[in-house]
């Protein structure tokens, strides 16, 4: 069967779901028919989402399509497919899209490559340097690549399998402990970390910053900057930490890495000199951070701030007007495309769940919940982000986990009194640090653990304390850093 087949059973089971949703059970009071009813169709698309009974794009259109069919927006046809359609209109969404279509030239020019190995021969001569080098090559790289798949995965990844079988390490000769092992999950641990740290390092961070905007009524409006400026030190610390609690919980046998220094330095040699398409996407990355950092607006005053989107979209049309992308690499991302097209689906669903108050109605259960034990409100932020980040046990999509849960449980805690700026970063760094956990949790995850160097209950119990690791940095340092920065 075709990957991109319907699977009659995850399908059933969606629409069963939706069905009894709709049907089986009686509308709340204080909620609306039509809500309730895109609520059954919302709940029965993540099911489908999680269960694969689809590709994530052909699920969109079935929903938008049974959005403008039902009607539950608006009666008038006219309106309801406008509405349905509404999500196509979000300039985020066309952000992600953008930049993943601008990170292609990572790939296509080499630079990638070579921002990888160049790390590796400054810091290749210890295993635990090699585990920092990657680390900080993505880093670099988190910005300009919303989709983390194509960053860990795509990118990192292969630089990795090279440096560990060049030290003869390989799930093929039984060898993974000998230094594949710590690589691949060094490799795979930083990927949610960095995800944590940019708007644009992961495709689901722009629709936190909508949720965020639409439960504070707009007077929350993370801007690439403020969210770059929070997220800084606790994602510097985090991933200072990382490649050596990974040391500590699964040591390589190999420790002395001069070789590594001497491989980078040969694949940089096979490169060649740097050519004038990286330069050039050197520039536009240059000019996109410039522009992302807000630094028009703080130097010549509010007049001249650029939109993030007309950002992105200015940094595509230098890459075409210099040749380094051409079009038919632009109509040849697919990730790009597919990514605007689940994304706006999605996004249309929770906008229409808030209006409508389904959103409001979540939350003041959760929160009624809440109160019955009598928790403060600390009590109550750290009970919904334990259960927010450990339900992602769940789901096998970031996005859908965030749409389905963010929401309601970011209502509920800024309702029980916790400071809004400060829990709105905490679910937003805890919305990536969930990545960690199993090995379906993102698409980056697949493609590490498939390549065979831990088994199941390594990758599963570094995932757990790496979590821990990961949560316990973005409470205790961001927390110190949001207050100095004013955030609560």
């Amino acid at each position: 069967m075709k990957n991109d087949a319907l699977r009659p059973v995850p399908a059933l089971v969606a629409l069963a779901i939706t069905l009894l949703i709709w049907f089986g059970i009686p509308v709340p009071e204080g909620v609306k028919p039509n809500a309730w009813h895109l609520l059954a169709m919302f709940i029965g698309t993540i099911a489908a989402i999680i269960g694969k009974a689809m590709p994530i794009g052909a699920i969109a259109i079935i929903a938008i399509t049974l959005v403008a069919i039902t009607g539950v927006t608006n009666e008038k046809p006219s309106a309801a497919i406008a509405d349905a359609l509404s999500g196509f209109s979000n300039s985020l969404i066309w952000l992600i899209g953008i930049s993943i279509m601008i990170s292609r030239g990572l790939v296509k020019t080499g630079l990638g490559a070579r921002i990888g190995y160049y790390f590796i021969s400054l810091f290749g001569r210890k295993t635990v340097g090699i585990g920092y080098a990657l680390s900080i090559s993505e880093l670099i790289l988190a910005p300009l690549t919303p989709s983390n798949t194509a960053r860990g995965g795509g990118i990192i990844h292969p630089i990795m399998r090279s440096i560990a079988n060049s030290f003869g390490s390989s799930p093929e000769q039984g060898t993974s402990e000998k230094i594949g092992r710590y690589l691949a999950l060094v490799n795979y641990h930083t990927n949610p970390i960095t995800s944590a740290m940019f708007i644009t390092a992961t495709a689901p961070n722009p629709l936190v910053v909508k949720l965020v905007a639409e439960a504070t009524g707009a007077q929350i409006s993370l801007s690439w900057g403020t969210w770059a400026l929070a997220m800084l030190l606790p994602g510097l610390v985090a991933i200072a930490l990382m490649p050596l609690v990974i040391l500590w919980l699964y040591p390589p046998e190999i420790r002395d890495t001069r070789d590594a220094r001497t491989f980078a330095l040969s694949r940089l040699a096979e490169l060649g000199p740097v050519k004038t398409s990286e330069k050039i996407l050197l520039g536009v990355f240059a000019w996109l951070l410039f522009l992302w950092a807000g630094i028009p607006d703080m130097i010549a005053g509010a007049a001249y701030a650029v939109d993030a989107t007309t950002a992105a979209m200015s940094g595509l049309a230098l890459l075409l007007l210099a040749g380094v992308l051409t079009w038919d690499d632009v109509l040849a991302e697919k990730s790009a495309w597919d990514t605007i097209t689940w994304f706006s689906a999605l996004v249309m669903m929770a906008t229409f769940l808030n209006k409508l108050g389904i959103i409001f109605w979540l939350s003041s259960v959760l929160q009624g919940g809440i109160l019955q034990l009598g928790l403060g409100w600390m009590g109550a932020v750290t009970l919904l982000t334990l259960v927010y980040m450990y339900a992602h046990y769940l789901f096998a999509s970031t996005t859908a986990h965030i749409t389905a849960m963010f929401g309601a449980f970011y209502a509920a805690g800024i309702a029980l009194g916790a400071p809004p700026m400060a829990f709105a970063l905490l679910l937003a760094a805890a919305s990536s640090i969930m990545m960690t956990l199993t090995h379906y949790a993102t698409g980056t995850s697949p493609i590490i653990f498939g390549s065979g160097y831990t088994t199941l209950g390594q990758w599963w119990f570094a995932g757990l304390v790496m979590s821990v690791v990961n949560l316990l940095v973005w409470v205790l340092v961001g927390g110190v850093w949001w207050k100095l920065l004013g955030y609560w």
